[in-house]
């Protein structure tokens, strides 16, 4: 049984394509894709791009300093590399009081843990994937499989809700798999984590269509929060058809069309800096009151999911002009050392909270 019923996620890593740190994007960040969810006393990780080394070591000095043990759930959504560079530099990964749980999309010709040990192969990398001193399971997750976590340091169950109606305790994590071929090159799957009666969608490298994603609006419906690919302007779009992303406008569709109480935009294109975004997340609030644009790195940046609707809690910062601009909706919580989780960007400065 759970210990706490906390529902939190963190972004690690908000960028498609390749990492891009520097001085253009310090606010956003620039480590590629990787999340970070605590819900209840479970921690399940979405994506081992870069933003996964600095995650690694925030997990690896709590290890230490605690003499503790970790169970992590790392679910991969494909296996593009910015969506696994970081996964030969998760720190955890180098421990034995590590359980490692991998779970990924079937691929053809080579299965996941094949992508992985070749990722991992000499000359590509000192250290091979069989040489990793942690525990470590690595399994595939189908369309519609459900994985299911009870007590933390249980071995994941899994499931077909087609097949299966399972009845469970209100404390378990429920963890379901969309798997779509037509969005993403190669596939790509999406996840729905639910805990407590609520749900978070994680719906990464997918193209919109006319008059929106009808399955992926089902498989989001009443989500307290979805986040989102927008990785392109609707200029951008026209010239790169077919390639697996979407725009702002896209992910607002499927937002508004699946009810969801808030929407969190990501994957942002790796040609856009700081400037670029503050003009997309100003458009896009104009078009669609609260959405936030996905910011990477710090404890600074963790939501905690409300399963009642209460008053948010806004973090901003102000701007040169004096204006205050959301950097990320419901609750935040500021971290005077960001650099302690090893990331490669500061703290914004003038952050503070305000009531809305």
């Amino acid at each position: 049984m759970s210990t706490t019923n906390r529902f939190e996620v963190t972004f690690w890593g908000v960028r498609g394509g390749y990492p891009v740190p520097g001085p253009g994007t310090v606010r956003y960040g620039g480590n590629t894709t990787c999340l970070e969810v605590r819900a209840g006393d479970h921690l399940i990780i979405i994506d081992s791009g870069t933003g996964i080394v600095p995650l690694g070591r925030k997990l690896s000095d709590a290890m230490a300093e605690n003499d503790d043990r970790l169970n992590i759930l790392l679910l991969i959504t494909h296996t593009h590399h910015d969506h696994i560079q970081g996964f030969p530099f998760f720190a955890p990964a180098y421990s034995a009081g590590t359980t490692l749980n991998i779970f990924g999309p079937k691929l053809f010709p080579s299965d996941l843990e094949e992508v992985l040990r070749r990722s991992m192969m000499s000359p590509r990398f000192p250290v091979s994937l069989d040489e990793l001193p942690c525990n470590r399971r690595i399994g595939i997750i189908r369309d519609r499989d459900m994985i299911i976590l009870t007590e933390p340091d249980a071995v994941p169950q899994v499931i077909n809700v087609l097949r299966e109606e399972p009845s469970l305790p209100g404390d378990t994590v429920r963890i379901t798999a969309l798997r779509s071929l037509t969005s993403h090159p190669d596939g790509i799957t999406f996840y729905r984590v639910e805990y407590q009666g609520r749900a978070m969608v994680f719906a990464s490298d997918t193209e919109g269509y006319i008059g929106g994603n009808q399955q992926l609006i089902r498989f989001a419906k009443g989500a307290h929060l979805l986040i989102h690919d927008a990785e392109l302007t609707e200029e951008e779009y026209m010239s790169r058809q077919g390639w697996g992303h979407s725009t702002w406008q896209m992910a607002c569709d499927v937002g508004r069309q699946a009810g969801v109480e808030r929407l969190a935009l990501t994957h942002h294109n790796a040609m856009h800096d700081d400037d670029d975004l503050d003009a997309i997340a100003e458009a896009a609030d104009a078009a669609m009151p609260g959405v936030f644009l996905a910011h990477e790195g710090r404890p600074s940046t963790c939501a905690t999911i409300s399963p009642i609707p209460s008053p948010s809690r806004i973090l901003s910062h102000a701007t040169p002009g004096g204006a205050r601009r959301p950097v990320l909706c419901l609750q935040a919580r500021g971290l005077a050392r960001p650099s302690k989780a090893g990331c490669y960007f500061q703290r914004t400065p003038q952050m503070d909270e305000i009531d809305v």
